[in-house]
């Protein structure tokens, strides 16, 4: 009686959690994001095939607050967020379990998702009891090592688990006894307006002093406690690409405490005038940096590597490891070159390859048809509503 009295029966009510969305910055935080703008766009949408969404999604976001910028606080907006950050992190727990709660007595959603593993158990004991069923979003490292056993016992008993990539859900299954079945992918999605091709800009070529170079680029971390992300295997390889391509310089852009050991690394082999550290780079100015390189390294161990995405839809050819999530993005290999990401004569000869531009993985408009058709927003937005329809 109380659904009726909420909904109309074409409508679909959805409560959503969430531990931060708009305070910080990062991968998930991204794909969240992603994620209510494909919704919100049900709504905007004049297509018969409307998905029916209640125009008053109730969103609870554990660690944000109203001062953090929402740009989905609209008046138009098919969401009603509340905030629970606290200076006492149990106490701002104990209001969004009681947000959650009353929610599902009033309301009765048809279902809520779980945007992270960490509010999974409060979920599951609100939702569980109620024959509510819920969804957990999980992205990456987060679930590849084991799990607490209220965490384990929450994935175990979610309706569904969406993951960015095949490999995440294996290692998350490996890890916490999951049932494959219970997996949705959703992959990451890349912004075909935002990336796009153009020519190299002379502003950074001068800032980087890459005249006549032949350009690699790496965007990364640079954490010690992350230190798979190759910058240091492709360090090793410049001495081999250079053997070839003499003119070769390799671009790193991002920050981190690993830094000094890699230009001691580059130092010490005698390539530190082949390598440029750029440090930070602002979002929106990533595509010059993109359309500066002739190719996107990194031989990595991802859990998808949307990086892979925005080089390809900027037309540039991409090398990633051989033994994660980027099998996804690069489509087993079609894409791009897959390596083993620790093996320096294998990142050495796929540079080379792609240097030499002669293979179907350096055509860059056919990559960019190619990765927009299957990771573009069209694909995404599809992905989701067909998710939330089952």
């Amino acid at each position: 009686m109380l659904l009726k009295k909420y909904l109309k029966p074409e409508q679909t009510f959805l409560t959503w959690c969430f531990l931060a969305v708009f305070s910080c910055e990062g991968g998930i935080q991204s794909y969240v994001q992603d994620i209510l703008n494909a919704y919100q766009d049900f709504k905007d949408s004049n297509s018969p095939s409307n998905f029916p969404i209640h125009p008053d999604s109730n969103v609870l976001i554990l660690r944000d607050s109203p001062q953090d910028f929402n740009p989905f606080e609209t008046p138009l907006s098919p969401f009603k967020f509340q905030y629970f950050k606290s200076q006492y992190p149990n106490w701002g727990r104990v209001k969004l379990a009681t947000a959650l709660l009353t929610s599902m007595l009033q309301k009765r959603p048809q279902r809520v998702l779980c945007g992270h593993i960490n509010l999974s158990h409060l979920v599951q004991t609100i939702c569980q009891p109620l024959g509510i069923p819920y969804t957990v979003l999980t992205y990456g490292k987060e679930v590849w090592e084991p799990l607490p056993t209220k965490y384990q016992k929450a994935l175990q008993n979610a309706d569904q688990i969406w993951t960015i990539s095949r490999y995440s859900r294996d290692q998350a299954c490996l890890a916490n006894a999951l049932n494959p079945q219970q997996f949705e992918i959703l992959p990451c999605m890349v912004n075909g307006e935002q990336f796009t091709p153009g020519p190299k800009s002379q502003h950074l070529i001068e800032r980087y002093g890459l005249e006549n170079s032949r350009v690699l680029m790496t965007v990364a971390r640079l954490w010690k406690g992350d230190p798979y992300k190759g910058v240091d295997v492709t360090i090793r390889a410049l001495s081999q690409i250079a053997q070839v391509f003499p003119d070769v310089k390799y671009l790193v852009i991002g920050r981190g405490d690993d830094q000094p050991r890699l230009q001691q690394l580059a130092q010490d082999l005698g390539v530190s005038d082949r390598v440029i550290f750029a440090g930070f780079v602002p979002t929106e100015e990533l595509v010059e940096h993109y359309r500066v390189c002739d190719g996107y390294v990194m031989p990595s161990q991802e859990g998808f590597g949307i990086v892979y995405l925005e080089a390809m839809a900027c037309e540039k050819p991409v090398i990633a490891g051989d033994s994660d999530g980027s099998a996804d993005p690069l489509q087993d290999g079609k894409l791009g070159w897959q390596v083993p990401h620790r093996d320096v004569d294998a990142v050495s000869q796929a540079c080379i390859e792609l240097l030499k531009g002669q293979d179907q993985r350096c055509h860059g408009h056919w990559l960019r048809q190619q990765s927009l058709a299957s990771f573009g927003k069209p694909a995404f937005q599809n992905r989701v509503q067909a998710l939330l329809q089952k």
